[in-house]
């Protein structure tokens, strides 16, 4: 119990100074860290506040100027698909242009075939290889000539129109819609990163909702190179100009066909509707004149039948001194003895007969010789009338089928 009451152990006083030094110390030297940190973590503040606001404005300038270069590539794409639009509209007219040409040559060649065809009709010696058939020749050849020149002209305007790419020549061939697509493709891809670096250059510090992204750091493999981007759009401004002039040189070449073939069919078609003129004279000419040589042969016709009558008669009256002359000559044969004498009556007598028998074989040759004739008349008589036929009907098939249905060609400038 005695131990229990004993005094506890006392530190001497140089202890206790020396303690409250060291406490004082330490303090001091805490502080005076404390005091540095926070001096030093102001000035890192101030360091990286002055830092985030430099490298945010330097990424908001660049976000502007990134804006304003996606603008101006999307106003040349805007630009680009409007001409090509325009060129692939004014282009579709030019095509229909040429399919109401292509329909317009389709009833002149019928008209030009059928007239070959009609002519095919003419008989004898009409059925001649003339100008007129010649000239139609020509005007089918023209006329197929120009549809299959049409015809390739139309499929290459098509072709530039029409949104498809095919292998040839080791060419990919694209036309306007092609072009078009890319520009609609690449437009709206600029519209759709435009309108992110839009809400990108809104976003603020302050704007609520804004967010850590973990992944937003990762750069995935299908980045393109600045240079590969401004290649991509002046690519496709290239290709729409490039259709762009297709089109142009197109148009123009679709003009000049249009023009040229529409004066070579009109120019072919007179050239026929000549020929068919003048050969219709000249028929008629020829038919007339069968007519005059017909009116001559039947006048001729009408004098030897009476040349026939006349030496038939005369024949006819020869029979009544022949007969006389001969009775004259049968009853002095019958004369007696010594009178029966060859006296100058019976030597006229006998010169009688013997001169009209001559002239009765002389009327009778001059009779064979002028039904000779008339038969010869009667043959030109056939052929003449049947040669007029032919004319009718080779009038009858150019002046009437032909010239007729040729009327209604009509070559148009589309």
């Amino acid at each position: 119990m005695a131990r229990l009451l004993q005094d506890p152990y006392k530190l001497p006083p140089s202890e206790w100074y020396t303690a409250n030094n060291v406490q004082r110390a330490s303090t001091e030297s805490q502080k005076s860290r404390s005091e540095c940190t926070i001096a030093e973590s102001w000035r890192l503040v101030d360091e990286i506040e002055k830092t985030t606001q430099k490298t945010q404005s330097d990424v908001n300038k660049k976000l502007e100027q990134r804006r304003e270069e996606i603008k101006f590539w999307k106003q040349e794409l805007d630009n680009k698909l409007e001409q090509i639009v325009h060129e692939t509209e004014i282009l579709l007219t030019f095509k229909n242009r040429l399919e109401r040409a292509l329909e317009g040559c389709k009833e002149p060649l019928v008209i030009a075939q059928k007239c070959l065809l009609y002519r095919q009709r003419r008989v004898g010696i009409d059925l001649v290889h003339d100008e007129v058939e010649q000239e139609l020749v020509k005007e089918a050849e023209v006329l197929q000539g120009v549809i299959a020149l049409l015809g390739r002209t139309l499929e290459q305007t098509n072709e530039q129109i029409r949104c498809r790419g095919k292998e040839h020549n080791r060419t990919l061939i694209r036309r306007n819609r092609s072009a078009k697509y890319s520009l609609d493709m690449d437009l709206k891809d600029k519209f759709t990163a435009l309108t992110i670096d839009d809400y990108c250059a809104s976003l603020t510090n302050d704007t609520p909702y804004i967010i850590y992204a973990d992944n937003a750091m990762k750069v995935e493999g299908n980045f393109i190179s600045p240079e590969d981007w401004l290649d991509f759009s002046n690519i496709n401004v290239e290709k729409a100009d490039k259709q762009r002039n297709n089109s142009l040189a197109l148009k123009a070449l679709i003009d000049g066909i249009l023009s040229q073939t529409a004066n070579d069919m009109r120019r072919q078609c007179e050239m026929v509707n000549t020929a068919f003129r003048n050969r219709v004279k000249e028929v008629k000419e020829a038919k007339h004149k069968l007519e005059t040589l017909l009116a001559m042969v039947m006048d001729e016709t009408a004098s030897q039948e009476k040349n026939i009558a006349a030496l038939k008669k005369a024949i006819a009256d020869k029979e009544g001194p022949a007969k006389v002359a001969q009775t004259r000559l049968e009853a002095r044969n019958h004369r007696p003895n010594v009178e029966l004498c060859y006296d100058t009556v019976h030597s006229s007598l006998m010169s009688e007969v013997q001169e009209i028998t001559k002239n009765i074989q002389r009327l009778k040759d001059a009779l064979a010789q002028a039904q000779t004739e008339l038969k010869g008349l009667s043959r030109r008589q056939l052929s003449l009338e049947e040669e007029i036929k032919v004319k009718e009907n080779t009038l009858y098939i150019d002046e009437v089928l032909c010239m007729q249905m040729r009327e209604s060609v009509c070559i148009n400038n589309y």
